[in-house]
């Protein structure tokens, strides 16, 4: 493990980008961002590429305020000015990256949606360790209390355990529905698993948290200060950035790591200081909300 990548991400102020859309939420991402024509998938991940280096190469997006940016394994494979990004990102920037490895989603069980199978999980953590990539980052989704809520997080730590076997730091996400009636119930549920999970985890072994704000502000603070949590992160979830922002600033020992939210604003017809202004004003706000 690079010990610097780890002090930062350990205790260093600021907030985690997430820039990694898969392929099904791709298209919609180019759109919030103005571009709706493309002619395959291959010229879509050119021009989400496009605007992911956009972003990160912008003067905006320093390593004084983002500690981390999650990518998607294609977004990995490419350069940024001439460099892997992976690498681009931490002897440019200092800014530590992080992998998206889920394959997406099953159907709903009982509440739940389990991950789909990663059937070359290994292979993709010995890429990610070869990029000199710190962490992992892989999703869930929850959307009511049940049996499908304890599938989900049971699996995340299943697959976290390999992760960190691997020379990485998982960071597991078992996102709920904010749409959901039981919201609350739903919270209350998932801390308890949570809790038991990691208290079930080996002496030395860490894992990061990316959880959905909660109705009850601080409910997850105990997460925060757990032996076995190298940081807890807030995920956008669907609210605006000013809502999540919002709901971040009231959770202590909590930092961002918004995608939508944080792209909000951002436009293709932007020229050079119009979207590093735009973007600068996103991670000001973000930023803000997770030194609170």
């Amino acid at each position: 493990m690079n010990e610097r990548q780890y002090t930062k991400m350990r205790e260093a102020a600021g907030f985690v980008a997430a820039l990694d859309q898969s392929v099904g939420s791709t298209a919609k991402a180019l759109q919030r961002y103005g571009i709706h024509e493309w002619a395959d998938e291959s010229e879509m991940k050119d021009l989400v590429h496009e605007l992911r280096t956009r972003i990160i190469t912008s003067p905006a997006f320093d390593g004084d305020r983002i500690i981390g940016v999650i990518l998607f394994v294609d977004t990995l494979r490419r350069h940024m000015d001439g460099m892997p990004t992976a690498a681009y990102l931490w002897q440019q920037k200092h800014i530590v990256p992080i992998l998206k490895i889920d394959k997406g989603l099953e159907a709903e069980v009982d509440g739940g949606r389990l991950m789909k199978p990663i059937p070359d999980l290994r292979e993709v953590c010995e890429e990610a360790v070869a990029h000199e990539v710190f962490a992992t980052k892989m999703r869930s989704f929850i959307t009511g209390p049940g049996a499908g809520l304890d599938a989900v997080v049971e699996q995340q730590f299943d697959v976290a355990g390999e992760i960190i076997d691997a020379g990485l730091v998982p960071v597991l996400e078992p996102e709920i529905d904010i749409t959901t009636g039981r919201k609350q119930e739903t919270e209350q549920q998932l801390l308890e698993r949570l809790r038991a999970g990691l208290d079930a985890l080996g002496e030395g072994r860490q894992v990061m948290l990316k959880l959905t704000p909660p109705e009850e502000d601080d409910l997850y603070r105990e997460l925060v200060a757990h032996p076995r949590v190298m940081r807890v992160l807030a995920l956008s979830g669907g609210y605006s950035r000013g809502e999540a922002c919002d709901r971040l600033a009231r959770q202590h020992g909590v930092v961002a790591s918004f995608s939508r939210a944080l792209t909000e604003g951002l436009n293709v017809h932007q020229d050079g200081k119009e979207f590093d202004e735009a973007l600068d004003r996103s991670i000001s706000e973000v930023y803000a909300a997770s030194i609170t």
